[in-house]
């Protein structure tokens, strides 16, 4: 069963055995989760919202094994086009995109009437064209020019682009891109300079988000804000104390899958705060095998990068890792109120079709490169043997 498994499904079994175990917890939270939806919305079907998810949990493990046969040398030649393509769709969510609380995060494909975020899209081709500038310039990495200058200013335009309607993504992408850059040697001095004038916008935007009118995105903006600082004001922080109530009241053993009760009073409980619900329900064993599962997601995404050969697919597999673990990372510590609320789904687990597709290319796209590992590795011993 073994052989005939690990014979269509090649690469890191590891990573395999994590993503089948995700889909499998995020079919069950997902399930106990949109209840209340599902009376609010499709007139008691219970099991619309769960064969929906499960339809495209299913889409998201064929599209992560057709991506696992495909060679990742084809996307250093197609990065370039991926980032031109992106460019101009951000542009255009920016002014004509569909709302979602508050701003413009979604785009709907004519003729198909598909709709899907643009910033999972730009997250993925921004990743994958940083990835081929820092292999290819690796012999100029230090100079400023030729190498940290074509890096960085991608990074600004695309980040720029998502911040407006999404703050948290375009965070989690530049912080990603600071951690490639930092391991494809781009100068410390440079990697500190672009930091400190972070942290200096950063600086500026609270305040002005703090002295604006509550309306808009920045209205949304400042209350999260307040709402994280003033812990004590109850009637703004309603979903964390609700996430609060999920995580005390599920003990360390849960209240067993499908007994959450928070899940009739948290917003969004099926996607924002679906850790706290998993919390409530598998209690703290639970809640800590998730979070085991992503850093081992992590770890053996180090184990591939360390055998690889070339730059571009270690770069390649530091970054769609770390961009999904770092999610996650925030998306729990969010449930758990160490950040404030940010909006950011937990990876292969939260309801949401755009990400579980662009996960799962994400996560075929490193088993291939750890599929190529292995055969490398095949070919050494077989030469040993002979």
């Amino acid at each position: 069963m073994k052989e005939k498994l690990s014979k269509y499904f090649k690469g890191d079994t590891v990573i395999w055995i994590v993503i089948f175990i995700l889909g499998i917890f995020s079919m069950l939270a997902v399930y106990s989760s949109t209840g209340t939806l599902a009376y609010r919305k499709m007139g008691g079907n219970t099991t619309y919202y769960f064969l929906r998810h499960t339809s495209f949990l299913i889409a998201g493990l064929g599209i992560t094994y057709i991506f696992h046969t495909i060679s990742y040398k084809y996307y250093y030649l197609l990065s370039k086009l991926l980032l031109y393509i992106t460019i101009p769709l951000l542009i255009f969510t920016l002014f004509k995109g569909i709302s979602l609380n508050q701003a413009s995060r979604w785009i709907t494909l004519p003729g198909i009437g598909l709709s899907f975020q643009t910033s999972d899209l730009a997250k993925f081709a921004l990743i994958i064209y940083i990835a081929r500038l820092l292999s290819s310039k690796q012999e100029h990495i230090k100079d400023f020019k030729k190498a940290f200058k074509p890096i960085v200013l991608p990074i600004i335009v695309v980040c720029g682009l998502i911040l407006p309607a999404n703050f948290s993504t375009a965070a989690i992408l530049f912080a990603t891109s600071l951690i490639l850059m930092f391991v494809g040697r781009v100068s410390l001095k440079y990697l500190f300079a672009i930091i400190g004038i972070g942290l200096v916008f950063f600086g500026i935007f609270v305040l002005v988000v703090l002295n604006s009118p509550d309306h808009g995105r920045v209205g949304t903006w400042k209350k999260r804000i307040e709402n994280y600082v003033d812990k004590d004001d109850d009637s703004g922080n309603y979903q964390i104390n609700q996430s609060k109530i999920a995580i005390v009241t599920g003990g360390v053993f849960g209240k067993g899958p499908g007994h959450s009760t928070q899940r009739n009073f948290l917003p969004h409980p099926y996607s924002d705060f679906i850790y706290a619900i998993i919390i409530e329900e598998y209690g703290f064993v639970g809640g800590f095998f998730i979070l085991l599962l992503y850093l081992i997601l992590l770890y053996r995404a180090g184990v591939i990068v360390k055998k690889c050969e070339r730059t571009f697919p270690a770069f390649l597999v530091i970054g769609l890792t770390f961009s999904i673990v770092f999610q996650a990372m925030i998306n729990m510590a969010v449930a758990v109120n160490i950040f404030p609320v940010t909006g950011q789904t937990l990876p292969f687990v939260s309801m949401g079709g755009t990400s579980i597709i662009f996960t799962s290319i994400a996560m075929g796209i490193v088993i291939n490169v750890s599929r190529k590992v292995q055969e490398t590795d095949d070919l050494i011993l077989i030469d040993e043997d002979e």
